[in-house]
């Protein structure tokens, strides 16, 4: 089941493949078992990326401190 489309904001922010990959892999960590907080999770940042308030790298960063 599908909660959030997140790759269709993703496409629109402009985020490689590459980069969505690794996005998904920092946030499923954060979320293992749980779909819908992983796809709502994925779509803020996505968001975040799109409107101009973080970047890819940040997001990566942030992600990554949070989930040590």
């Amino acid at each position: 089941m599908r909660y959030f489309d997140f790759t269709k904001v993703a496409k629109e922010a402009r985020i490689s493949a590459r980069d969505l990959a690794r996005l998904r892999a920092v946030v499923r960590r954060e979320f293992p078992k749980d779909q819908m907080l992983f796809e709502l999770h994925m779509l803020r940042v996505c968001m975040s990326i799109r409107d101009g308030q973080l970047t890819v790298a940040q997001a990566l960063q942030s992600e990554s401190q949070a989930a040590a």
